[in-house]
């Protein structure tokens, strides 16, 4: 007893500091893992920020939250179960082979033999995995994409008594991501199946061949002497401790799957689109504004929407841009904000991003209340700016747009008119906006709404320039000047130059 007592101290005494060990990498490994995944993310959503919401090829909001708030969270068992399993894959078989190794070498040739079968056999199996696991996600995140589509459009949908159609379509979605699910999971456990199945005759072959030699039917293997019981016991015992990294990677090679998966998922999310253009900041003859031979091209787009244009706007102008559909007002306009990549000639201006104000056809509304859709998280936009510029757009009267009420997602709670002026009163809270770039700001009003809309803007652009694009005739023959840009829309390939100089 005194013997044994000391043995088993130590023994306590060496589990309790490997436990001690493992929690302390556990812990540092998963604070690691958490800030990985963060920069991942920040990335991610560093790149959406910066991408032009005109990018045709730039991530659905519903695709995008899907990869961000859930793929995002399938790098964490990755992280934490694959790697580190991967890593002793890749190490302790091979210690423990070569320990095998000194006492019997065809012990270790079993071994070494047996064990590439394992991976080779779950990479085939992996590779369906992946697949599975990528059709997955697009699934999940066409399904998301579709029900926040939905959930925006509810009351166009109750109104078109669409709402039981959509449901339908939502539940066979639903009903086709629960079997995508399930054939990620057939696939996970078919390939526990393999490597269960692997390290079995592994062990088996090791043991056949210990206990054969043992009784003396196989003389070989052994460096020229017969292995003793207790080395052949220590051979047997060291076998399923070499495949023991190889069933841990089979328990978590379906995180392999999904982390794969959710890594090039977050890499296209972080890819660069079209993003803001480069200027320059001296336009020439003091100009507020200068494009020299300017030419945008959509992305997937054989021919450009407009060709070396040339374009001089004086601080205080008000230019109204018009012409037929289709002919690029709006995309002269997106170009300028910095909406749009330009392909070829030069933008100059001496305008800073911070002192362009945008008004879209349809400005989009955020959940929230009217003071913070007017502030925009700017800070010095303070509550008296905010009453000052309901005023400016005449919305002092309206209930619904008092700076407390809180409005829907996409404008609900105000009619198209409101919302109009709602984009009005952002651009005339800030008083550093110096060019005001409107797109069709009274397309699809009534008369009256659009006479509104109109002197609204023509006050707000007192001191300030002013480029609109418009088909309203009566809008543009309020402002200063007009252009009409049809001649830049040419029925084929050869796009004639426009040159547009304006005069102070």
């Amino acid at each position: 007893m005194s013997v044994v007592w000391p043995a088993a101290l130590i023994m306590l005494l060496v589990g309790v500091i490997r436990s001690l060990i493992d929690a302390w990498g556990g812990r540092i490994l998963y604070c690691s893992a958490r800030a990985h995944i963060s920069g991942l993310r920040h990335d991610a959503l560093i790149s959406l920020a910066s991408r032009s919401p005109q990018d045709t090829q730039r991530a659905s909001s519903g695709e995008a939250a899907s990869v961000l708030a859930e793929q995002a969270e399938a790098l964490l068992p990755y992280l934490l179960r694959y790697l580190p399993v991967q890593q002793r894959v890749m190490t302790l078989p091979l210690l423990i082979a070569a320990v095998t190794a000194w006492f019997s070498w065809t012990a270790a040739l079993v071994l070494l033999f047996a064990a590439p079968l394992i991976p080779m056999f779950m990479a085939l199996v992996g590779w369906q995995a992946k697949a599975a696991a990528e059709k997955q996600w697009v699934e999940a995140g066409a399904m998301n994409g579709f029900l926040l589509d939905r959930l925006r459009g509810l009351t166009t949908l109750r109104a078109l008594d669409a709402v039981e159609p959509t449901a339908e379509r939502l539940q066979y979605s639903a009903q086709s991501l629960r079997q995508r699910t399930m054939r990620v999971l057939r696939i996970a456990f078919l390939s526990s199946a393999v490597l269960e199945l692997f390290s079995a005759l592994g062990v088996a072959l090791v043991a056949v061949y210990v206990g054969f030699h043992l009784l003396g039917y196989l003389n070989f293997g052994a460096w020229g002497e017969r292995l003793s019981l207790g080395e052949g016991l220590f051979i047997l015992l060291l076998a399923p401790t070499f495949f023991e990294p190889l069933r841990d990677l089979s328990a978590v090679w379906h995180d392999r799957a999904s982390g794969a998966s959710a890594i090039e998922a977050m890499a296209r999310l972080t890819e660069r689109g079209a993003s803001l253009p480069e200027r320059s900041t001296a336009p020439p003859g003091g100009a507020l504004l200068n494009l020299y031979e300017l030419a945008v091209q959509h992305a997937g787009k054989q021919r450009p929407a407009f060709s070396e244009l040339s374009l001089t706007l004086q601080s205080g102008e008000h230019l109204a841009i018009t012409g037929t559909s289709g002919c690029g007002k709006s995309t002269l306009l997106a170009a300028i904000a910095g909406l749009l990549p330009i392909s070829a000639g030069s933008l100059s201006t001496s305008l800073k991003p911070g002192e362009i104000g945008w008004i879209g056809q349809r400005p989009h509304i955020f959940a929230g209340t009217v003071h913070a859709n007017v502030a925009l998280g700017r800070p010095q936009v303070d509550k008296a700016a905010v009453q000052q510029a309901l005023v400016t757009a005449r919305l002092q009267a309206v209930d619904q747009a008092h700076p407390r009420q809180v409005l829907g997602e996409g404008g609900i709670g105000l009619s198209g008119g409101e919302a109009l002026r709602l984009a009005l009163a952002r651009i005339a809270a800030d008083p550093s906006i110096r060019l005001i770039l409107a797109d069709e700001p009274t397309a699809h009003l009534d008369r009256q709404t659009a006479r509104e809309i109109t002197q609204a803007l023509l006050e707000l652009g007192r001191g300030r320039t002013l480029l609109v694009a418009t088909h309203d005739p009566a809008l543009a023959a309020a402002l200063h000047r007009q252009v009409r840009l049809d001649e830049l829309c040419q029925p084929n390939e050869n796009v004639q130059r426009t040159e547009l100089e304006l005069q102070p």
